[in-house]
């Protein structure tokens, strides 16, 4: 008989016998560098996160060299790897590592959870694959592989933090090392092979007991979350403009430069009003506007 822990243990066989090799899964990466990770990860594909997180560990490898300097500074260094808010983000974490935990991520989950940023997420994937801690990861990826395997549906539907947490609780080994591989296994199984548009089910460790392959694939009826809107035209792809200016320049960049930057002057002004109230801009059509500096 299949069971839910059973089922999670072949996804952990599946994935120790090879996936992708990424920089945050190398045997000795460092706890700071596993949570800058997760923050860019959030809502960037992985190719894009790559080359960054290798800028960011080397230029700030500890919290405390990040926390020295302006939030700005860390807005700048996120360049396009979009929502910059993370990176206002990121750095008020840095601060309270610094500040609160003698400059090392802690390990607790209650802990990484007070951090500025840190969501229920990112703290249990800090916990579990930089410590080791036994505690299920969910993210959507994660989602969709057990709705699909135990609840024979295509889609997960909108998240509920306690009810996926539980279902992820099932699957996971009560040894920490065990558990450690089915958190990253599950994952990169929804990632790489239970694919929201295109799944590869003769390639997946549990096409024998998915309970959505017995039952026909069939198509889903419940409730979905909100469709993202298209970037193109959206205050975000504005504010994405004004951020790239302010990024390029040293001084504060005057209100007609930035005046020139999108033609609806009405849109313009929600997106910049939008950064300034978000702390990722500072300044007034006075004096010009710059990257936060403190």
């Amino acid at each position: 008989m299949v069971t839910p822990r059973s089922l999670g243990e072949s996804v952990a066989d599946w994935y120790a016998a090879g996936h992708r090799e990424l920089p945050w899964r190398a045997a000795g990466y460092s706890a700071w560098g596993i949570l800058i990770s997760e923050f860019m990860l959030q809502q960037t594909p992985v190719a894009r996160v790559i080359p960054r997180l290798a800028e960011w560990v080397e230029r700030w490898p500890t919290p405390a060299e990040l926390a020295a300097v302006p939030p700005g500074e860390a807005v700048r260094a996120w360049d396009r790897l979009g929502y910059p808010r993370r990176a206002l983000n990121l750095h008020a974490a840095a601060v309270a590592i610094a500040e609160r935990h003698d400059n090392r991520v802690p390990s607790d989950v209650d802990d990484l959870l007070a951090l500025p940023g840190v969501g229920p997420y990112t703290a249990r994937a800090v916990a579990a694959f930089a410590y080791g801690v036994r505690t299920p990861v969910v993210d959507t990826n994660v989602r969709r592989v057990l709705a699909r395997a135990v609840g024979a549906q295509a889609e997960p539907g909108p998240p509920q933090t306690r009810r996926d947490l539980d279902a992820m609780e099932a699957v996971l080994p009560l040894d920490p090392t065990l558990a450690r591989l089915v958190n990253a296994g599950v994952m990169e199984l929804g990632q790489t092979v239970c694919t929201a548009r295109a799944p590869r089910c003769d390639e997946c460790p549990l096409a024998g007991v998915c309970a959505w392959r017995a039952a026909g694939y069939p198509e889903y009826e419940g409730a979905r979350s909100p469709r993202q809107k298209k970037y193109e035209g959206s205050d975000r792809q504005v504010r994405g403009l004004i951020l790239r200016e302010l990024r390029a320049a040293e001084i504060p960049v005057p209100a007609d430069v930035v005046a020139r930057l999108w033609p609806d002057a009405v849109q313009l002004e929600r997106a910049l009003a939008g950064l300034l109230r978000d702390g990722l801009v500072t300044g007034d059509p006075t004096a010009g506007y710059l990257l936060p500096l403190s």
